[in-house]
């Protein structure tokens, strides 16, 4: 069992819902929870969301995440032997 303390408003707010739909109090707030849950396991992740991005686009030289310094320097070289 779970105790929730709401605000004076969202009591308000959902006393009056439950007036509207003729739905406990309990019921509202449940239905809620369950549908923040349905929202939250559905949730995409950053890794999902880029998945098919991954890899698309390409250097074509698979080298460059270890000698990136060597090519920094040489990019630098060639910026300042102007």
């Amino acid at each position: 069992m779970v105790s929730v303390r709401l605000s004076e408003c969202m009591e308000k707010k959902i006393k009056k819902i439950s007036e509207e739909t003729k739905l406990t109090k309990s019921d509202i707030v449940k239905e809620a929870l369950s549908q923040y849950i349905i929202n939250f396991e559905q949730k995409e992740t950053p890794y999902k969301l880029g998945k098919d991005l991954f890899g698309k686009y390409g250097s074509g030289d698979g080298s460059l995440s270890t000698n990136y310094k060597n090519k920094l320097k040489e990019r630098i070289n060639e910026k300042n032997s102007h």
